[in-house]
């Protein structure tokens, strides 16, 4: 269990946040400016706040009621940046073995072999850094990390500085991160994508503030709590691949209903998290036919929120999740769409970047 409470006054800024989250990838998530950046600093023990308490997996690094402020270089915290920040004249192996030499002794620590393999670095280890990608040095500072024996993970927006080829190289392995290290992780972004893919728990910030916690699904599905604006929202389904097709398409069974996406990865029985932009989702209230569009979607209006522009947001419950559709206030007037009526998700298959598309638990 992560517990954060921290209290701090700035000038014209004050950060009062807390929240308790469960073991995997807890994900900061709001605008530039929200807090989450301080948030983070103040945990790595960069910024000593008012009051305050900080718990990772009952590692104590912050209670000022008590009088406990670790400094940095004994919080047990292994840190990735934006960049790699991995020693020029030292080797990937070298690197690594730095991390293992900060392990404290006695410490429960990684092992060399698994860390290479979980984050498929083993033909790296002779290189140096100036020969690595991007996607690879982020990869090693990972390594870097857990092979410290940290207590806590903490990530600053990790994918920021690589370009979309290399963050789709490096997203599968902070899945199975989440998946397979029992490391706490916090970590912060404000990319749509990158939250739903990873994300177990969502901790939406503004102006200092939590406005919102819990699952990713739950969050993001919350038409109520849009931190990076409407064109962003977006929900997360979770659904079964059953078949690959000759036509370059793979079937996913959610809850009972076939989606249809351009062709994954991964194995038929593999169960995957699928992003849906709001903005790629038509509703009708009856199934409509005659469409190219693959994936129809029954379900019923659980919410409509509207702002001050034309627009309007509708959750929609569906057995595969929660979808949000971006449309129209007149729109939903002349549908007459409302909570509790009936209608049908329309989203193209082609409309979901491989991007949007991640492993794990929902």
């Amino acid at each position: 269990m992560l517990e954060i409470s921290v209290r701090h006054a700035f000038p014209g800024f004050t950060l009062d946040a807390r929240f308790e989250a469960p073991p995997g990838i807890t994900v900061l998530f709001g605008r530039s400016g929200s807090g989450k950046t301080t948030l983070i600093n103040a945990a790595a023990g960069l910024l000593m706040p008012d009051e305050g308490r900080i718990t990772a997996d009952n590692w104590v690094l912050l209670d000022t009621e008590r009088g406990i402020r670790l400094p940095p270089h004994r919080r047990r915290l292994g840190y990735i940046f934006q960049e790699g920040r991995l020693f020029p004249h030292l080797t990937v192996r070298q690197n690594l073995r730095y991390g293992a030499w900060f392990a404290p002794r006695g410490a429960s620590r990684a092992d060399m072999d698994h860390v290479v393999e979980l984050l498929g670095i083993g033909h790296l280890l002779g290189r140096r850094p100036g020969a690595l990608s991007g996607g690879e040095k982020q990869r090693v500072a990972i390594g870097r990390a857990l092979l410290s024996a940290p207590r806590l993970i903490l990530a600053d927006e990790p994918l920021a500085a690589l370009d979309e080829a290399r963050k789709a190289e490096i997203l599968p392995y902070f899945e199975r991160l989440r998946d397979e290290v029992s490391v706490p992780i916090l970590y912060v972004s404000h990319s749509a994508s990158e939250v739903a893919r990873l994300a177990t728990t969502v901790v939406t910030m503004e102006a200092g503030q939590v406005v919102r916690q819990g699952p990713a699904a739950d969050v993001l599905g919350d038409p109520s709590v849009l931190p990076t604006g409407a064109r962003e929202a977006g929900a997360i389904l979770t659904a079964t691949i059953t078949a690959h097709h000759p036509d370059g398409l793979s079937e996913l069974d959610g809850g009972g209903q076939s989606l249809f996406l351009p062709r994954l990865a991964q194995a038929p029985g593999t169960r995957v998290r699928v992003r849906v932009a709001a903005h790629d989702v038509i509703l009708s209230r009856t199934r409509p036919e005659g469409l190219s569009a693959l994936n129809i979607l029954a379900g019923r209006v659980h919410e409509v929120r509207t702002g001050e522009g034309p627009g309007a947001i509708v959750a929609l419950d569906t057995s595969a999740g929660r979808l949000l559709a971006r449309i129209t206030r007149r729109s939903a007037e002349k549908l007459g769409i409302a909570p509790g009526t009936p209608a049908h998700a329309i989203i193209k298959a082609v409309s979901i970047a491989p991007a949007d598309i991640g492993g794990g638990p929902g």
